[in-house]
């Protein structure tokens, strides 16, 4: 089946009155979910590949971080009660009579992404794991091996991925600005710098507004001078960060909550909400580009935690944006693309039910003349899809790793 191609009349981006993007940063609750499920989900991966050859049926992307109690103070608080994961989702536990270790899988994977990530957080102490798995249903195991015998992996749902390039300047800046708060760098300067960082970013009127919500450790911090001093600098670095990304005037709020005179502000333990300020959930954050984009296609779908082999809900998501990206680069005339893939249940992955591009032209009498140039990119991005799940093996792409952005 062809990809259908059609020119994208919406207005560009950049001409719009007002655009709005949010990114939940790498210790947001939400994030956090999204990442040990993701992990969890390449742990099972490996283990599989390891001892049996291939990869086997899973999908552990439901999970749940139940925030626990923290009493904070300048100089150093204590943690009065960890928070709690839960993982709940399907995966193989026995092959060939051999028994997979999921429960130690999944500690070990947990542990190890949070102390990789969190600078102030121990996960001995401060996390408690629950881990809620079941093997799959007989039809979706069954489903799933047929690849073995087929030689092709089949799409375990009928699911529908988003993905469009370029990002937008105030996207950018949004991502960027998150990312390099929360680079080894910037811990090393300024280890007062949590990781939950939630960054709002607002386009109107020619500025930027960057609303940046930073839990500061208070072991760094000792007393609500350093505080405010610490504030400061964040402002100062996500303007810094955004100066080399835009030419429009920026303005950096941090901590808008924060009551300095009453003492209330947002210092943890730890380094992030979850703590005892708030709970998370898997799906709930950024999408596949690692963004919330409310003015451009999106879907609910989530990438973290389902199988890279056949889950289309992960795939497809993560196909559209490479396409997307593949067509602004590769072909001169089209300066936007969005993708929509839709799957088949039962069908091979690389055979989606639909295929729809839209494109923005420089000119647009020039479809004719790029449908087919499109239509070919797409083919190519398709073919490639059996790669996705190495790619993701190997930390080349997936959540937080994204290489297009």
């Amino acid at each position: 089946m062809k990809p259908t191609v059609s020119t994208l009349d919406t207005p560009e981006m950049e001409t719009l009155d007002v655009e709005i993007v949010e990114r939940k940063g790498l210790g947001h609750p939400d994030s956090i979910c999204d990442a040990i499920a993701e992990h969890f989900s390449l742990s099972l991966c490996r283990f599989y590949l390891d001892r049996f050859g291939l990869v086997l049926h899973h999908n552990v992307d439901k999970a749940l971080l139940w925030g626990g109690s923290a009493r904070p103070a300048f100089g150093g608080g204590q943690v009065n009660q960890p928070f709690e994961f839960f993982v709940a989702g399907r995966a193989t536990a026995a092959f060939k009579g051999i028994k997979v270790p999921v429960e130690a899988l999944f500690h070990d994977a947990a542990t190890a992404w949070l102390r990789q990530h969190m600078h102030a957080l121990d996960p001995t102490t401060n996390a408690v794991f629950h881990t809620l798995t079941r093997s799959g249903s007989p039809d979706l195991v069954e489903l799933f091996l047929r690849q073995r015998s087929e030689g092709v992996a089949l799409a375990n749902d009928t699911s529908l991925g988003i993905g469009y390039a370029p990002l937008s300047e105030l996207e950018t800046v949004v991502l960027r600005v998150e990312e390099h708060l929360n680079s080894p760098p910037v811990k090393a300067a300024h280890p007062e710098i949590g990781e939950d960082i939630k960054i709002m970013g607002v386009r109107k009127a020619g500025t930027m507004y960057l609303t940046i919500s930073c839990a500061f450790v208070d072991r760094f911090v000792a007393g609500m001078h350093d505080y405010c001093a610490a504030k400061a600098r964040v402002a100062e670095i996500a303007k810094k960060i955004g100066s080399r990304l835009t030419d429009r005037q920026m303005v950096v709020t941090v901590n808008a909550a924060d009551d300095i005179a009453a003492g209330s502000v947002f210092l943890t333990v730890t380094g992030t909400s979850a703590e005892a300020g708030d709970d998370g959930e898997a799906g709930r954050g950024n999408r596949a580009n690692g963004l919330i984009t409310p003015y451009r296609p999106m879907t609910m779908e989530s990438i973290a935690g389902k199988n890279p082999i056949t889950h289309v809900g992960k795939l497809y998501n993560l196909l559209a944006g490479l396409m997307a990206h593949a067509l602004v680069r590769e072909i001169p005339d089209v300066t936007e693309a969005q993708c929509f893939l839709v799957s088949e249940i039962g069908r091979p992955i690389d055979e989606p039910q639909t295929v729809d591009i839209k494109v923005r032209l420089r000119d647009p009498c020039l479809l004719p003349d790029t449908r087919r140039h499109a239509q070919e990119i797409a083919a190519d991005q398709i073919s490639r899809l059996g790669q996705i799940w190495s790619q993701s093996l190997s930390g080349e792409i997936g959540f937080n790793r994204w290489p297009l952005k």
